[in-house]
């Protein structure tokens, strides 16, 4: 087989969702128009919070960051396939792979540790109620913020020096839609044994299980805190203000969990594309609906502004 040296390559060529020429139009429209949803919905989420005072709390504060990064991880994945589809032209540089290998690592990444962030703020409100305004004050909030941020894009980084330094490749067609760490890993004919420990240990361990740890602890303290509250309704409503946030975490966390984490049998590119199209299609769409619908303050902060600009 012949190999390809990383300075002899150009560029990749992406294979897309199907090579099925019956579907393209309908795998086209139904990516446009979850990329449309993607913005439409989180862009009236982050007007919703900038536009209604009552809605300047730490918990909409970071669903804010949340939207950005729906909205931003979409962009960064669905624009190619939608691209490709009105161009035909399937080649990606290897500088925008590598970078779009970053920043959706980054992102994923960043989603994790804002979801972590916002168990946190409920397990205050919930289990601290008295000393909430004291401890997630706005400073709190930017602080933990600019963390998130910080830390997601540093992490990454390993990831894209050991990419970087594979030196061949069998082949130069990622069986993708975007270009994936694990797929443009799977093309190397280099030893990549120093990587796929990095991604089991960095990737699994810290940027995976350890936010997902942190939330568990903040509702092992939330669900304790809750049965201890004397009346039904009391338990309801506290279980309430939780129920959006836990909706999205188990949402997101299955979809990865599914996708990075499933034994190695049934580990195969095409259906780790079905994931990877949900992840970055369906889950931006459903998660500002599940906050509006879920939610009472947003519902009404939409029916003021509405109101508003109808007045």
């Amino acid at each position: 087989m012949d190999t390809i040296n990383q300075a002899n390559l150009s560029h990749f060529v992406i294979q897309g969702i199907s090579d099925v020429p019956q579907l393209q139009v309908l795998i086209f429209l139904l990516i446009l128009l979850f990329y449309i949803l993607t913005l439409a919905g989180n862009t009236a989420i982050l007007l919703l919070v900038c536009l209604n005072k009552n809605l300047h709390t730490p918990m909409y504060f970071f669903l804010g960051n949340l939207a950005v990064l729906d909205m931003s991880s979409s962009t960064i994945t669905l624009h190619k396939p939608l691209a490709m589809f009105i161009t035909g032209n399937k080649k990606t540089p290897f500088s925008s792979c590598m970078t779009q290998v970053y920043f959706f690592s980054s992102f994923t990444s960043n989603e994790l540790l804002i979801l972590t962030a916002m168990s946190y703020d409920r397990y205050i409100a919930i289990c601290r109620p008295l000393h909430y305004t004291l401890v997630m004050k706005h400073e709190t909030c930017l602080s933990l913020s600019l963390l998130c941020w910080l830390l997601s894009f540093l992490e990454i980084i390993p990831y894209i020096v050991l990419l970087l330094k594979l030196s061949c490749y069998k082949s130069n067609i990622i069986n993708h839609f975007f270009c994936d760490i694990v797929p443009v890993m799977k093309l190397s004919c280099s030893d990549t044994s120093a990587l796929e420990v990095l991604i089991f240990t960095e990737g699994v361990f810290l940027l995976s299980f350890t936010p997902f740890f942190l939330t568990c602890i903040s509702y092992v303290f939330i669900i304790v805190t809750v049965t201890k509250i004397p009346t039904s309704l009391g338990r309801r409503k506290a279980f309430y203000t939780c129920s959006s946030h836990l909706m999205v975490v188990a949402l997101l966390y299955v979809t990865l969990f599914c996708q990075y984490l499933r034994p190695a049998s049934q580990d195969t590119l095409d259906s780790n594309k079905m994931f990877s199209l949900f992840n970055t299609a369906a889950v931006p769409v459903l998660n500002p609906i599940i906050y509006s619908l879920k939610n009472k303050d947003v519902k009404s902060a939409a029916k003021r502004t509405l109101a508003r600009f109808k007045g």
